[in-house]
């Protein structure tokens, strides 16, 4: 009888982890960077065949797997020694003996504790300490970012609708044909500068919907004419963590 979850070994593959899903139509498999390979199926699909499955796909996975190592090459690896910090707090990863990861943002540190037992490379582990890296960007984001927008809308009467904060994968932020703004939290790892040039960016597509020269040409008038030297200087971060 299979539980919510449980990981399963195969030869070749390594650790499966297995999971019913009550949303779940129909089984699938799902190869991620670090948490490995997971199946997902509903409730009353019987675990042999699920297993089953697996096992008919091994070379598809292996495939998929061997393929997968190249993208985790770029992906971090938290450990005691890393070394993360934002505008307002910095990440502490400590290894204690207790049964489960704990989290705690206190006076400027993200402190996370992991079980002992349990290496730091594993999943679960680094799954969790990216959760809490998340959390606390988006704290620190909803704080900051809202009056920083608000200071420069009103400096360079700007107008725009609402804004949305978010763990966007692939952009620092975006503006509406409607003109509501979308800001990345892990704007909260760039610089001073570089923050203020991403929310005059995107006010400044309140007005100028595309990159055109005029659009430019409005950016340099609030960036010193330094606008694609900060566009240049953006390609140096990424908008993940991981």
């Amino acid at each position: 009888m299979l539980r919510t979850e449980e990981r399963i070994a195969f030869e070749n593959i390594g650790e499966v982890l297995f999971r019913k899903s009550k949303r779940c139509k129909r089984l699938s498999i799902h190869i991620k960077p670090i948490k490995g390979v997971e199946v997902i199926f509903p409730p009353s699909y019987p675990i042999r065949k699920a297993i089953a499955f697996v096992e008919s796909r091994k070379e598809w996975i292996q495939q998929s797997l061997h393929k997968m190592k190249a993208y985790e090459r770029d992906y971090t690896l938290f450990d005691e020694n890393t070394l993360f910090k934002t505008r307002s707090f910095k990440l502490n990863i400590q290894k204690v003996q207790r049964a489960d990861v704990r989290l705690h943002l206190d006076k400027g540190i993200l402190n996370v504790y992991y079980p002992a037992h349990i290496p730091v490379q594993t999943p679960a582990i680094q799954e969790a300490i990216r959760f809490g890296i998340v959390e606390a960007l988006r704290r620190e984001a909803k704080r900051y970012l809202p009056d920083r927008l608000n200071y420069f809308a009103h400096l360079h009467n700007f107008n725009y609708q609402q804004l949305f904060i978010k763990n966007l994968k692939s952009r620092w932020g975006s503006c509406s044909s409607t003109n509501n703004i979308n800001l990345n939290l892990h704007l909260m790892r760039l610089p001073d500068h570089l923050i203020d040039y991403v929310l005059l960016h995107e006010l400044c597509h309140t007005v100028e919907k595309n990159h055109a020269s005029s659009f430019w040409n409005l950016l340099d008038k609030f960036t010193n004419g330094r606008a694609k030297l900060l566009a240049q200087e953006m390609k140096q971060y990424r908008t993940t963590i991981y």
